[in-house]
């Protein structure tokens, strides 16, 4: 590899991509492993400054965490990169039982040499923001504090029932953390402050309120960075923070020019979102000539009725690209959807496999060379039936931050360069699925 600037672990696909987009943007070339590559795959990408390493830990467990997370951070940090970034949901929602973010900073503390860890959350191009230490995002225009959002307070695996972060975290470790507020992010004596608070906390959280703030980070990022490598912990604000410090050491060139992408005549979609922002850009869809087929989430993860539901579901969407329609095949229409059984660990990954499985065998029938599959937890387990073993960028959306347009890297031939687009539950506009279609041209009536 090239001297790198800062490798990384997604704790799902969606948040992976959303950090690959940070940084491409920004003219830092980047490439998202979906696994551990070989030596080969490896060797392709050379050239890039910063690696990633797409994960599942969002949706896991604790123990699942000891299990696979620890030799995936171990593998980063033998890259070199001066920093390997934790990458999490930019909304934190975590649990003691899935996707302990708490869990996940104790094994980074073993594996990089109990360095303290900086945490940055808030990230103003998603509309999110951290202000003494307490979360919060926008939804349909309005910010909300996240334990009063009215999409993540009511998740359904893991909802935000606390804003503010260090309360939230102290059900996940017993590591004291500190804080960076806002207003000491602009006074004189703040490198000081940060390096007070770096020797008496073993984690300390940087609020970010807007832009100002994000470069500060940035820089203070990477002043206190570890010269044998340390790890960072929170959302994409890491990249855009990091970036801004970058450029202003003249360490990148200039931002790229993406080439627009074409209009195209029909793409797939595979949804397990069950997030409300997702079941109104599938109503838009529909609107614009998409086929929206439901399917059974309990079918599909029944040993009994799985292979007969999946047949059906993919003869479904089928008939539709045949008829010419773009397709959303879905196992949620929102948080009311019922899914009792998606409690289970094991049948949420079922589920995510099985979607994948169905996209893959649309796209190879129908020769489709742009799909998509909505859900941060489902796209993470989908991938492994596309035979996908890494994503580059391809086009960040226009006006759709955090959702881009990435091109795929496969050893099969059907795969090899896919157009795909991975999306959380609360990205996008309303119209983001024909959006897509069209490349990311606004669409005017």
């Amino acid at each position: 590899m090239s001297e790198l600037l800062l490798s990384y672990y997604g704790d799902d696909l969606t948040g992976s991509t959303d950090a690959l987009e940070a940084l491409e943007r920004h003219g830092v070339s980047t490439v998202l492993f979906t696994r551990l590559p070989t030596a080969t795959q490896l060797e392709r990408f050379a050239a890039c400054r910063a690696i990633g390493l797409a994960g599942t830990s969002r949706s896991e467990s604790p123990q699942w965490m000891q299990r696979e997370l620890t030799p995936a951070l171990r593998w980063l940090a033998a890259r070199g990169a001066p920093l390997t970034h934790y990458k999490t949901c930019s909304t934190f929602d975590s649990s003691p039982e899935i996707g302990n973010i708490g869990c996940a900073m104790e094994i980074g503390r073993e594996v990089f040499g109990q360095a303290p860890i900086p945490l940055v959350v808030g990230v103003p191009q998603l509309r999110r923001y951290t202000a003494f230490g307490e979360l919060h995002a926008a939804w349909q225009g309005q910010l909300y504090r996240i334990d009063r959002h009215p999409v993540m307070s009511c998740h359904p695996v893991t909802p935000m029932r606390e804003a503010d972060l260090r309360i939230h975290l102290a059900a996940q470790t017993e590591m004291p953390i500190g804080l960076i507020d806002a207003p000491t992010l602009t006074e004189e004596g703040l490198d000081q402050a940060v390096d007070q608070a770096l020797s008496e906390y073993p984690a300390v959280l940087f609020d970010v309120l807007d832009e100002r703030h994000q470069a500060e980070v940035g820089h203070q990022l990477w002043r206190t960075r570890a010269t044998e490598g340390a790890l960072v912990v929170g959302s994409s604000g890491v990249e855009y923070a990091l970036a801004r410090e970058w450029q202003r050491l003249g360490e990148l060139p200039s931002p790229p020019d993406f080439v627009p992408a074409e209009t195209v005549d029909r793409i797939a979609v595979v949804s397990g979102s069950v997030s409300a922002t997702t079941a109104r850009q599938m109503g838009i869809a529909r609107q614009h000539g998409f086929a929206v087929i439901a399917l059974d989430a309990e079918s599909l993860v029944d040993p009994e009725r799985h292979t007969a539901t999946l047949r059906h579901a993919i003869d479904q969407g089928n008939q539709a690209l045949a008829d010419g329609h773009s397709v959303i095949l879905h196992t949620a229409a929102g948080p009311d959807t019922h899914q009792a059984s998606l409690a289970n660990e094991s049948a949420r990954h079922t589920l995510g496999r099985s979607l994948g499985e169905i996209l893959h065998q649309l796209t190879v029938t129908h020769q489709l060379s742009r799909v998509c599959v909505a859900g941060g937890d489902t796209s993470s387990h989908a991938i492994n039936a596309l035979d996908i073993h890494a994503l580059t960028l391809r086009l960040p959306l226009p006006d759709t931050p955090g959702a881009p347009l990435c091109i795929a890297h496969s050893d099969n031939p059907t795969s090899d360069g896919l157009e795909i687009a991975f999306k959380g539950g609360q990205m996008g506009g309303d119209d983001f699925f024909e959006r897509l279609r069209r490349g990311g041209d606004v669409i005017t009536g």
